[in-house]
């Protein structure tokens, strides 16, 4: 192909996605490249919670980033953004100690968040368990988005209002430097030319540079998650997120008590050996997602992780659901697992193959919250804009 673009980004998930609509942003020319018919990896395999309060200082900014960025868009297009909120249930007093300790923080941090008594948690959350809940603290300025559809819908936006170009079916299989730029060369032959390339490749670690993740720090996250069946005549607004989160999220080791609280813990049980904790999310057709849970391997040994469910932990997370909200039903419909990419020792994935081909994976469970506004700052650092 004769065209030359400013960029190329291999890769059409939320990271990518959001690498290409700010470069499109700034004027340059963007072509996508994506290796499956749609995004099939962590950005469609998630609860679509866009939680900023769940982040340590750095990413919760860039997550209020992405909010703003989700919000702009919305009113632009639906890509199925709804300002409904998060709230943190504690189920005992040392969680609403960690949430009291957060509300704290939030307020020096200058970010929204309201403290909920027992009964305003009763009375917001229908079919909430009394013998659970102790209180809440509610993130009124946090959104959720449809996983399943909003990628396909954000590149929609995108290729109709911004220029985007985008190919799907089309894997790139080498990237190099040459004199007059950079080229992306596919599995049929093609060749894309550009100034720069970037790779969001997920947890894809065989095509492109396997070598550059094998002898990494990456490892992957094999999370499970449940959707119940529609509930009828039933909402529950928001993401709903209980006690094991507020234990496990990065936001609350700011607080004081955390260590203390963590230290009391069973390491051997079994939410800790599988990284369980409970959320809840109603989707658009009145279903609900549960979840989620954890099992790690190194990038180079990704498939040791396999490809099977573990009921044993599906039939855990469904059992400790029911002790938190009394939904009407539990029968459940869908059963998956995503795959997360992250680091043990940063919170992001970044390697320079030279100056012009930048790889920026392993952004965890922080992309759909974290994406839009790291990508924007990674833009500029990039295009030393």
């Amino acid at each position: 192909m004769d065209k030359k673009y400013d960029l190329i980004v291999i890769g059409g998930g939320a990271l990518g996605t959001f690498h290409a609509y700010h470069a499109l942003q700034k004027g340059m020319s963007v072509v996508v490249l994506e290796k499956n018919s749609k995004p099939e990896g962590a950005t469609v395999r998630n609860f679509g919670q866009v939680v900023p309060s769940g982040m340590d200082r750095k990413w919760q900014n860039f997550g209020k980033e992405s909010l703003k960025i989700y919000k702009d868009i919305q009113s632009q297009f639906d890509i199925s953004i709804r300002q409904n909120g998060t709230i943190y249930l504690a189920s005992n007093e040392e969680e609403m100690q960690l949430i009291e300790e957060l509300h704290q923080i939030n307020i020096s941090n200058d970010y929204e968040s309201n403290l909920l008594s027992k009964e305003q948690c009763l009375a917001k959350y229908p079919g909430l368990r009394s013998d659970y809940c102790t209180g809440g603290l509610f993130f009124p300025q946090e959104v959720t988005v449809e996983p399943s559809t909003m990628i396909n819908k954000l590149h929609q936006y995108m290729t109709a209002n911004l220029g985007l170009e985008l190919f799907m079916n089309t894997t790139v299989v080498q990237t190099e430097n040459r004199n007059d730029g950079v080229v992306a060369t596919t599995s049929a032959g093609e060749e894309y030319k550009a100034s720069k390339i970037i790779i969001c490749n997920g947890s894809d670690f065989k095509i492109l540079y396997p070598e550059i993740y094998n002898n990494s720090d990456l490892i992957v996250s094999k999370l499970q998650m449940l959707q119940t069946k529609p509930q009828n005549n039933y909402r529950l607004d928001g993401s709903i997120l209980t006690g094991l989160t507020i234990r496990r999220y990065e936001s609350f080791e700011e607080c004081k008590s955390y260590k203390a609280i963590k230290e009391k813990e069973n390491p051997n049980s079994f939410e800790k050996r599988y990284g369980v904790h409970i959320l809840f999310k109603q989707a658009l057709d009145g279903s609900v997602i549960l979840g989620d849970s954890h099992e790690y391997a190194p990038a180079k040994d990704i498939d040791s992780l396999g490809f099977d469910l573990n009921m044993d932990i599906d039939n855990f997370m469904i059992e400790e659901a029911k002790k938190i909200i009394d939904l009407p039903t539990y029968e459940i419909q869908n059963r998956w697992f995503g795959l997360y990419s992250q680091c043990k020792t940063k919170d992001i994935f970044e390697y320079t193959v030279d100056e012009n081909i930048h790889i920026i994976t392993g952004i965890g469970g922080k992309g759909m919250t974290g994406s839009a506004g790291f990508s924007k700052h990674n833009i500029d650092k990039i295009f030393n804009t």
